[in-house]
């Protein structure tokens, strides 16, 4: 009896104590870019680019500016005339997200979890 009623009185706190969890990394918030210069938007573009394995990328002036989410999608490949090859891009298009890790911004590459530190860009909590 005597062992149940301790197991009665720990068990709470065991199971308090397991449902606690540790967070590693400090807290991450969706983020937009606001005063995007040119150095901003080209740290942007060289981190798609290198999260892309170098391939050259086209990216919007206002990328990143009213939304924390980026979708990129590949070039279709085109033949001489400028046609498409193969009809039609089947692929899925590349996701990133903007979040601030204390005073840094960082673009996280969905498909690898990635997160690169943009330089010379300045961000701010977004609605999202």
């Amino acid at each position: 009896m005597r062992a149940l009623t301790t197991l009665l009185v720990l068990a709470p706190a065991l199971l308090a104590a397991g449902c606690r969890t540790v967070r590693s990394e400090p807290h991450e918030v969706p983020a937009v870019i606001v005063e995007p210069t040119p150095a901003s938007r080209a740290a942007l573009a060289a981190a798609v680019s290198a999260a892309l394995h170098g391939a050259p990328v086209t990216l919007a002036d206002d990328a990143l500016t009213r939304s924390s989410a980026l979708s990129v999608e590949r070039a279709p490949l085109r033949d001489p005339c400028g046609l498409p090859v193969s009809g039609r891009e089947l692929g899925m298009p590349e996701r990133f997200r903007l979040v601030m890790r204390g005073d840094a911004c960082l673009l996280v590459h969905e498909g690898t979890g990635q997160a690169v530190t943009l330089d010379s860009t300045r961000c701010v909590p977004s609605g999202d």
